[in-house]
């Protein structure tokens, strides 16, 4: 039988998971409440001006 290779395979797949890590943490981070509130205002305008210019339905 073959012998099982017992060096590095656990470091090898937790040092895949810490450099994905790493790279999150330098992404831009948005509050999701922030992106909510952006929406309801981007719907509030949107009916808004269609109300303004005759096109409510």
């Amino acid at each position: 039988m073959a012998k099982k290779n017992q060096g590095g395979s656990g470091l090898m797949s937790s040092a895949g998971l810490m450099r994905y890590y790493d790279a999150d943490k330098k992404a831009i981070h948005l509050d999701p409440k922030a992106i909510v509130v952006f929406g309801v205002i981007c719907g509030v305008v949107v009916l808004l001006l269609s109300a303004n210019f005759g096109t409510w339905p």
